[in-house]
């Protein structure tokens, strides 16, 4: 197994994509505004195995997958299934039934998919479109804010390509860079760019470190991935606490996240068990109207050997999601409370605690 050790966020490719990076795969006919018949049926069964059994993850898991397969067609379990949305949704559930794994889906596209290999073969005016989708959603920085006694605020929605989004994730740290704690919330982030990660993580630590490994099964290599060792604007540094909100919600490229930054002791996470999704991956196109995202790789965390596919990453403080921020704030200032000499001060604090309320709701009842 070779090693590769990744020097900066320039050298990371991204396998948690933002955007479809299309696979090369048979020829077969458009089927925009198609009816599913037989034959159709079948080539896409096929196509399916073929591109889970070449790239897959795991390839054990891979022949399970053909083997359940093959055996739905065989009950005619798809026989009726004229409908693709209905039969791309049905494959995802087999497939997600088989291997347990929340990444592997099929998704049906009504316009044609473009046969493409890469993020970088995109026409101009495809880059002009995704740039401006991710502008209008600030690249995934939904809120910045400095809360009461100096408590950095930042909401993620996403991890946007970390070449498209260096500068806004900068700007976001750069303005909670002089606050004596922050809370990252990843409740509502359904993931990502890995390089994004990077990039985030590479501010909230003094010195290189490394965050995890990723194991391709092409090559049968594994990538180090280590944090930069400059990064634009300000760093936040890594001796100030830090706490991340997760919800049930918070998954992939977000887990990745707040996974390494649990084990590398750097975060204290706060909220709901994550969605439990690890094995990044990229699409793959089936044909014209279909694609497959299927992970290529997997994560493995050079603290715990594994990763959070499957059981997602438990919070060190269990509360519902809806709680998760006032409970983070409370125990940072109850962290403060108790070192303030200022008797002015500390009742001030404890005011402030006393209206964000201090109980916390247990996860086992969160709707």
């Amino acid at each position: 197994m070779n090693i590769l050790r990744v020097p900066g966020i320039a050298a990371i490719v991204s396998v948690l994509a933002c955007s479809p990076a299309f696979a090369q795969s048979a020829s077969f006919p458009e089927q925009s505004g198609m009816q599913m018949t037989a034959a159709s049926r079948q080539q896409l069964i096929d196509q399916l195995i073929k591109e889970v059994n070449s790239s897959y993850a795991f390839p054990d898991m891979a022949k399970k997958v053909e083997t359940s397969l093959r055996q739905q067609q065989k009950r005619g379990a798809y026989d009726t299934m004229s409908s693709p949305q209905r039969l791309s949704e049905v494959l995802t559930d087999e497939l997600q039934a088989v291997t347990r794994d929340r990444h592997l889906r099929v998704t049906y596209s009504k316009e044609m998919i473009e046969d493409r290999k890469s993020h970088d073969e995109r026409s101009p005016e495809e880059v002009a479109g995704y740039l401006a989708t991710m502008k209008s959603n600030n690249f995934g920085v939904e809120r910045v804010e400095r809360l009461p006694f100096n408590i950095g605020y930042l909401e993620l929605r996403g991890f946007a390509r970390a070449t498209d989004a260096a500068d806004t994730l900068a700007a976001a740290m750069t303005l909670v860079a002089h606050t004596n704690a922050l809370i990252i919330d990843l409740r509502n982030n359904g993931g990502g760019d890995a390089a994004a990660v990077i990039l985030l993580a590479s501010y909230l630590f003094d010195k290189r470190t490394q965050l995890n490994d990723f194991y391709f099964r092409e090559g049968n290599r594994t990538e180090q991935r280590w944090t930069a060792d400059v990064v634009p604007g300000l760093r936040y540094g890594g001796t100030k606490p830090l706490y991340i909100l997760t919800s049930k919600d918070t998954f992939s490229a977000a887990e990745d996240f707040t996974y390494a930054l649990k084990n590398l002791k750097r975060a204290t996470v706060v909220g709901e068990t994550t969605g439990g999704g690890a094995n990044q991956g990229d699409d793959k196109r089936l044909s014209p109207n279909f694609s497959l995202f299927l992970p290529l790789g997997r994560t493995i965390s050079p603290v715990t050997g594994t990763n959070w596919e499957g059981v997602g990453v438990m919070p060190d403080v269990s509360v519902c999601a809806r709680d998760a921020s006032k409970t983070a704030q409370v125990a940072i200032l109850t962290r403060m409370a108790a070192s303030e000499n200022d008797p002015d001060e500390r009742r001030r604090l404890h005011e402030r605690i006393a209206q964000l309320g201090a109980g916390a709701t247990s996860s086992i009842s969160c709707s």
